[in-house]
């Protein structure tokens, strides 16, 4: 990674990123763009959930801050509704929220014994799937006010990703636990993480045939759900500076190629190629 980066040492903005405007007070714990316009959610521990529109010019990029709503403690996760209508987002006041941009008040729609770490919209089954530091999983259909199902997890909720019907689960003590969303009472399988420090982060693939997870010991495991696809499955190392090893805080799937990409503690982001086995240079 140093020779990655060493052409661009004496440039302190070798990516020509672009700051939002009005940033968090603190730490950022979650970011997720709209899936029908340029529009950016990010929650943070500041008990804020932010929304930016962003607009390019050319090579110039520009944010505009549209509107903010407040937890009442840490905001850990966000998600859009599929249509890009609405936000959820959850933290430690133990509470998801559900909040419409079109300007209606936020409203809680889930409601957990731990801080909720996770969420995320279903689309297929029209449902909000919210996980906790409770151990448990829960299912909502947003016109009701319990959960439609109450799912137990082997220990506290750490990550989680949907690509249906695939579901990947990733808790403390380094479970992995996989579910069938056709049968979502169910686990489908459950495994021990390859990789040997705790989990950060997992990504489904796009084709539902597996996932990638991320440590806090700058790895990654790259694991297919077929038995026979096991020769396929391998871990490799990624966010390391000589002795020092970050920690994988995210992974993300391009939608249309299905590289991916890791951000780590070192402030870093990589692009990768999973069948090829091989990190993509940045031009």
């Amino acid at each position: 990674m140093a020779s990655l980066f060493s052409s661009a040492a004496g440039n302190s903005n070798p990516n020509k990123s672009a700051e939002v405007s009005q940033p968090p007070s603190d730490s950022v714990s979650s970011l997720c763009f709209s899936p029908k316009a340029n529009l950016l959610v990010a929650t943070s521990w500041d008990n804020q959930v932010r929304c930016w529109e962003i607009a390019q010019s050319g090579t110039n990029v520009a944010t505009m801050p549209k509107a903010s709503i407040s937890h009442d403690q840490p905001v850990l996760c966000s998600a859009w509704k599929d249509d890009g209508t609405t936000v959820f987002s959850g933290g430690c006041d133990k509470q998801a929220k559900m909040w419409p941009l079109a300007g209606g008040q936020p409203t809680t729609v889930a409601m957990h014994d731990a801080p909720i770490k996770e969420l995320a919209w279903i689309a297929e089954m029209n449902m909000l799937v919210t996980g906790s530091w409770d151990k448990t999983l829960k299912y909502w259909d947003l016109r009701q006010q319990t959960p439609v199902h109450t799912q137990q997890l082997p220990d506290r909720c750490y990550t989680l990703s949907v690509r249906h019907p695939l579901m990947v689960v990733g808790t403390a003590d380094r479970n992995l636990v996989i579910f069938n969303l056709q049968n979502p009472q169910a686990e489908f399988k459950r495994i021990t993480s390859p990789l040997k420090y705790q989990t950060r982060c997992v990504a489904a693939f796009p084709d539902q045939q597996g996932f990638l997870v991320g440590s806090i010991e700058g790895r990654v495991g790259v694991h297919h759900l077929d038995d026979s696809q096991q020769s396929k499955n391998f871990t490799f190392k990624c966010h390391r500076e000589q002795n020092e090893i970050y920690s994988v805080n995210a992974l993300n799937f391009h939608p249309v190629h299905h590289t991916f990409a890791t951000a780590g503690s070192d402030g870093a982001f990589n692009f990768w190629d999973k069948d090829s086995k091989q990190r993509l240079k940045v031009p």
